[in-house]
C-alpha cells in the first residue's frame, strides 16, 4: 500500500511552547487514514518538525503501508533524510536515527520538500496541539490524566484501555470456514463460551464501561451476555465487522485454495489483494483503526469492552505492537477470548494480554 505522509511542527518562541502534526493519506484516493497531533513542551522548529515526520511514519507502519511518500515544507528535513546535509546539531541526531529506523520498515520512502501552503493540514494539526497544549479552546486532541505509565514504556497520559473479546463458537467455526458478513448464530457452546467470558469481563468492568459490538449477531450475542453480567447495555459499531471474504464466504480453506489456487495463494501473501468480491485485509486494518479512533475520541481515557471477530481484533493487537500486515497469519485467537490492549494519547501502546481463554476452563 501507497501512503502519503504531510508533516510539520512549530514553536511559539524557537525554542518555545511546540507541537507537531502529521496526516496519512491514501495515495491513490488522498482519503485521510490518519492523523497524529501532540504538543512537546518546549522545543525548536527543527524538532518538531522531527517528531512530525517520527509520528507519521509511525502511523503508516502502522496502517502497513509499503511505499511512503514524505511531504514537508521543513528544506533541513527533507535534506537530511535524504542524506544531502549533514546533521550537525546534537538535538537532532537521535531523531534522524529514529526516522531512518522506522523508514527502513517500507519498501520506498521518498521525501519532498513543499511550499507551506501545500501543507495546511499538517500545520492546522501542529497549531492546535499548541493551542491544547496553552489551555485555549478548540479542537484539542485528547485529555491527558496526570497518572503515569510504567516507565519503561516511554508512554504518557493515562490510555483507552480495550478489553477485546471474540465471539463464541459457530456451526461455522466448528467446521473451519470463512465466515465472514454472514449470519451465523452461536451454537449452545457457543452461548455458555459466551456466558463465561462475561463473568470474566464483569470481574474487570462495572455497569458505566462501553460494550461496543460488530454488528454481526454472533458477536450481538457474546456482547449481550457481557452486558448481562456488567449491568451496561450494548452499542453496534460497524466498523468492527468482520472481513468481508467475498465469494469465499462459507468454504473451508481447502474448498476455497481449489476454486482459485493462484488467487487464494496470492491473498494469502498480500494483505492489500482482496478476496474475490470481497475485502483486502488492509482494508480491514483502515476501517478498524478509524473504529478505534472513533472509540478514543468519544470515551478517552476509560476501559472500553469491544466485542468482535477475529480479524478485527487482530488489526487492534497489530496496532498496539506496532507490528506488520504478518501478524494476521501469525497469532491464534480462540473463540471467547479475551485480549488487553492501551493506547495512550502520545501515540504508544502496550499490549498486556493475548488470547486469554482461562474463563473457559
Amino acid at each position: 500500500m501507497r501512503v502519503v505522509v504531510e508533516a510539520d511542527g512549530g514553536s511559539r518562541g524557537n525554542p518555545g511552547p511546540a507541537g507537531y502534526g502529521a496526516v496519512v493519506l491514501d495515495a491513490a484516493s488522498d482519503e485521510v487514514l490518519a492523523e497524529r497531533a501532540e504538543g512537546i513542551g518546549v522545543a525548536t522548529n527543527n524538532v518538531a518538525e522531527y517528531q512530525g515526520l517520527l509520528a507519521g511514519l509511525r502511523a503508516a507502519a502502522e496502517l502497513g503501508a509499503d511505499e511512503v511518500d514524505v511531504r514537508m515544507d521543513s528544506k533541513l528535513v527533507v535534506e537530511q533524510m535524504t542524506g544531502r546535509w549533514q546533521v550537525k546539531h546534537a538535538a537532532l541526531q537521535p531523531l534522524v536515527r529514529e526516522a531512518r529506523e522506522l523508514a527502513e520498515r517500507f519498501t520506498t520512502v521518498r521525501y519532498e520538500w513543499i511550499p507551506r501552503a501545500r501543507n495546511v493540514r499538517a500545520d492546522r494539526l501542529a497549531n492546535e496541539a499548541m493551542d491544547a497544549q496553552a489551555g485555549k479552546p478548540g479542537k484539542a486532541r485528547r485529555a491527558e490524566a496526570p497518572a503515569p505509565p510504567p516507565r519503561w514504556t516511554g508512554a504518557t497520559g493515562t490510555p483507552t484501555r480495550f478489553l477485546l473479546v471474540r465471539h463464541g463458537q459457530t456451526e461455522l467455526s466448528v467446521q473451519r470456514r470463512y465466515s465472514g458478513r454472514g449470519e451465523v448464530p452461536l451454537t449452545d457452546i457457543g452461548t455458555q463460551q459466551a456466558k463465561a467470558a462475561a463473568r470474566r469481563v464483569a470481574t474487570m468492568v462495572d455497569a458505566s464501561t462501553p460494550v461496543i459490538s460488530s454488528p454481526l449477531g454472533r458477536a450481538r450475542q457474546t456482547a449481550v451476555a457481557i452486558t448481562e453480567a456488567t449491568g451496561g447495555t450494548v452499542e453496534v459499531h460497524d466498523g468492527l465487522i468482520e472481513t468481508d471474504f467475498g465469494s469465499w464466504e462459507r468454504l473451508s480453506f481447502a474448498e476455497a485454495a481449489a476454486s482459485a489456487p493462484d488467487l487464494h495463494r496470492r491473498w494469502l501473501a498480500d494483505s492489500a489483494l482482496p478476496a474475490p468480491d470481497g475485502e483486502s485485509f488492509d482494508e480491514v486494518h483502515r476501517r478498524v483503526r478509524r473504529a478505534r479512533d472513533d472509540l478514543i475520541a468519544r470515551f478517552g481515557a476509560g476501559t472500553v469492552v469491544v466485542v468482535s471477530h477475529v480479524t478485527p481484533i487482530k488489526c487492534l493487537l497489530r496496532m498496539g505492537l506496532d507490528a506488520g500486515p504478518s501478524l494476521l497469519y501469525r497469532l491464534h485467537l480462540d473463540l471467547a477470548s479475551l485480549s488487553v490492549v492501551e493506547f495512550y494519547p502520545d501515540g504508544n501502546a502496550s499490549v498486556r494480554l493475548v488470547n486469554d481463554t482461562s474463563h473457559l476452563a
